[in-house]
């Protein structure tokens, strides 16, 4: 199969939904089979994105701290079993956890984003950007209850890996940032890649590409933006993200872990070892992914053993998948919040199905699957306010028409409110753009979420 020209194909379908904008790379043995950019790296569409633009990594970011631990360890620093109060005396509430739980996320620290406004208000009040230093200074002052106790259960928590980054400078006498570009990049030969704070501190690279997000109809910066500009607050951490590089030296990135250039075989065998909890259990999420320390893992049927992580920010995406049994690399970079999440996500399945050989899925949008001509004669029944479930995510919160069409108000897990239109999928049965969410509507009541919502 051709799968340069398939993934092409691929890109050039999401880009023209309006649900992909940035570079992807895929190689061989080291060999690249197909490789692109497509779109613009500034919210104007002035400025065209390259193969060698850099894009911010945000999550995948994590197997770079990861990797500087085992550094840290092999140097002699540290041990993976000290325990967090060894450094941080004054997180005693957290006794117990070691540096094995940070990077399995099995500590109970929790994740920051459960309590923003911390850093939100302090870079308002104050008018400066939180240091990495501060994450401590946050555990303490917010009191934040743990998840549970180390090894219990696993729990995604940036926080854990901003304690790791913190970890590594205090045992090296080294900013974390020039840790990671001596030990990790430099000898991996990533030229274009470092750790920076570009909203911070200004951008240092020429070719960067800026992180956009929808507003009021448009694309603009992320900075620009009145809803997403918070970004900013968080932008001096370190260890969970603010790697920026390009795809280019993430194949380089591979290269020098597939032939043991910055880790040996025995530390990456440890790395990407699923993490078993207190009971001996080993952890698998909903995907039957298991995690190491900063990889998700999957023993796929018929590609073999596969390390991946992904990232997330307001505008930023990112995919980088290495198929260990194989010797292939799959990295996708993108740069703006898409307009249809179907479509997006569409682009990342149906390039991991390319790389194992199979045909993709056609890209499709919540308009390619919704009913043509539906039958609107029980839409104003579904109207109305809406019971909230305990423990929900994502509620929703009211039903209502609006140009004829079926709109929703719903409530994130933040808080924020959110107003969308629902597309009729089936019957009773309705989608949106902006997620995969699936509302059925049943006599007085909604279900989504695995959660019946009665309505009042």
């Amino acid at each position: 199969m051709d799968k340069k020209a398939m993934m092409e194909k691929l890109a050039r379908e999401a880009y023209e939904r309006d649900s992909f904008n940035g570079a992807w790379l895929y190689a061989e043995k080291g060999e690249i089979i197909s490789s692109g950019a497509i779109g613009f790296r500034d919210p104007d569409d002035t400025l065209p994105v390259t193969e060698d633009t850099i894009f911010q990594l945000a999550s995948v970011t994590k197997q770079f701290t990861a990797t500087a631990v085992m550094l840290a360890v092999r140097q002699g620093l540290l041990n993976l079993d000290d325990e967090v109060t060894k450094f941080f005396p004054a997180l005693e509430q957290y006794k117990g956890a070691t540096v094995r739980h940070l990077l399995t996320h099995t500590s109970g620290i929790p994740d920051y984003f459960d309590d923003a406004d911390w850093f939100i208000d302090l870079w308002k009040k104050e008018d400066r950007v939180p240091a990495n230093s501060e994450i401590v200074r946050f555990l303490c002052e917010t009191k934040a209850e743990p998840y549970g106790a180390p090894g219990e259960k696993w729990q995604y928590s940036n926080s854990g890996y901003n304690i790791l980054a913190e970890i590594v400078e205090r045992v090296s006498g080294v900013p974390f940032e020039t840790f990671l570009e001596k030990n990790v990049f430099e000898p991996a030969g990533m030229k274009s890649t470092r750790c920076c704070h570009i909203r911070r501190d200004g951008v240092p690279f020429e070719n960067y590409a800026r992180a956009s997000v929808i507003e009021d109809g448009k694309y603009v910066a992320d900075v620009d933006s009145e809803e997403a500009r918070v970004v900013i607050a968080f932008d001096g951490l370190n260890g969970d993200d603010y790697v920026y590089t390009n795809i280019f030296d993430m194949l380089r990135w591979d290269r020098a872990l597939k032939e043991g250039g910055v880790l040996t075989p025995e530390e990456q065998k440890l790395m990407y070892t699923p993490v078993r909890l207190n009971s001996g259990e080993e952890f698998v999420d909903e995907d039957g992914d298991g995690y190491g320390f900063g990889w998700f893992i999957t023993n796929d049927d018929e590609i073999g053993r596969i390390v991946s992580h992904s990232g997330g920010m307001p505008g930023v995406h990112t995919w980088f998948k290495r198929f260990l049994d194989t010797d292939s690399v799959l990295v996708i970079l993108c740069n703006r919040e898409e307009q249809d999440i179907r479509a997006h996500d569409g682009l990342f399945v149906g390039m991991r199905e390319i790389a194992k050989g199979k045909e993709p899925a056609p890209i499709q949008t919540i308009e390619d699957i919704a009913v043509k001509d539906p039958d609107k004669s029980k839409w104003e029944s579904y109207c109305g306010k809406y019971e909230h479930p305990d423990d929900a995510d994502f509620i929703v919160d009211e039903v209502f028409l609006k140009d004829g069409e079926l709109h929703a108000k719903a409530i994130d897990e933040d808080g924020d409110e959110m107003s969308f239109r629902l597309y009729p999928i089936g019957v009773n049965e309705f989608g949106r753009k902006g997620g995969m969410l699936k509302l059925t509507f049943g006599d007085g009541c909604v279900i989504y979420d695995d959660f019946t919502s009665k309505k009042l």
